[in-house]
């Protein structure tokens, strides 16, 4: 595999970044992920974190050196790193849980698979447009405008997260087949919160990865001035010409077998991610199932 990538993460107004984004890669396989703690829980940088901390972490057993079935690994990591918030809150006697979004993709072959949990976004650009994105799970773009209003519903806000009291809702998309200059960018909503989808995609198709996304998240705190969300970006463009001129170029031919490289880098929670298997993660989702039905059952 070929492709360049650039990540970056600015303090807004907020008086502390809870966002977190990171990748890592084998010699035929790579994890890019990106998750925004939510305010109005406690410590959302620790619910970000752990998600980090969890996929990785499950991402190096499993890519050996590629992930035998993506859409799978990916709905149980992220079912893992759900549990391991809850885990946290619940060993620290937390009376709320830590809660965060999710956005994380697989390159693997030619193609690119990818899972979202809340507002955090996936774009993909070809040829200077956009070919697709992840919709929010908010009830502005899942539900009628109309009947949100009458329903007094604010539209803004988010019906699912990692880290809540009920199991996650989330998509998975792909595999999409990449082609030679395809781009991928993962952002919190700090950036598309202030800029349109039509400047974040002129933008990324103008310039290489790193020269966009920092024009972007530049851009982004200006419109929105002093009151800025934390904005976030870790984009990618695919098998890029060896002319391409870029400092951050990756190749992976020649990663040996068994090497695993990561920015993702360790946050102090290493007790709950240490212990991760696959029997721990078939236990997590039976545990949360089995909450959700005991739930079900006392509202029927």
């Amino acid at each position: 595999m070929k492709f360049s990538v650039f990540q970056v993460s600015r303090r807004g107004g907020r008086e502390k970044n809870e966002d977190r984004m990171g990748y890592c890669y084998t010699r035929e396989s790579g994890l890019f992920v990106l998750a925004d703690g939510m305010g109005g829980h406690p410590e959302g940088e620790v619910a970000a974190q752990l998600a980090l901390q969890t996929i990785s972490a499950l991402y190096q057993k499993e890519a050996r050196p590629v992930i035998s079935d993506t859409s799978e690994f990916l709905s149980n990591a992220l079912m893992a790193a759900h549990h391991q918030i809850v885990r946290y809150a619940s060993e620290k006697g937390m009376l709320d849980t830590p809660r965060t979004t999710l956005v994380a993709c697989i390159l693997q072959g030619t193609g690119a698979t990818w899972v979202h949990c809340g507002d955090s976004r996936l774009y993909v650009v070809r040829d200077s447009e956009l070919l697709t994105r992840t919709r929010d799970h908010s009830y502005l773009e899942q539900q009628n405008a109309a009947a949100a209003r009458l329903e007094h519903i604010n539209r803004n806000i988010l019906f699912t997260c990692l880290g809540s009291p009920t199991k996650p809702v989330f998509d998975i998309t792909g595999p999409i087949v990449l082609q030679q200059g395809d781009k991928l960018l993962l952002c919190s909503d700090g950036l598309w919160g202030s800029l349109t989808d039509e400047e974040i995609v002129s933008h990324l198709a103008a310039k290489g990865v790193s020269d966009a996304v920092p024009d972007l998240v530049e851009k982004a705190l200006r419109v929105a001035g002093e009151h800025s969300d934390n904005v976030t970006v870790l984009a990618m463009e695919w098998e890029t010409p060896d002319a391409f001129e870029s400092t951050r170029g990756i190749s992976t031919d020649t990663i040996s077998d068994g090497v695993f490289a990561s920015t993702i880098q360790a946050g102090g929670l290493e007790p709950f991610v240490d212990d991760l298997d696959e029997a721990t993660i078939e236990r997590s989702i039976a545990e949360i199932n089995q909450a959700i039905r005991r739930s079900a059952a006392r509202k029927a």
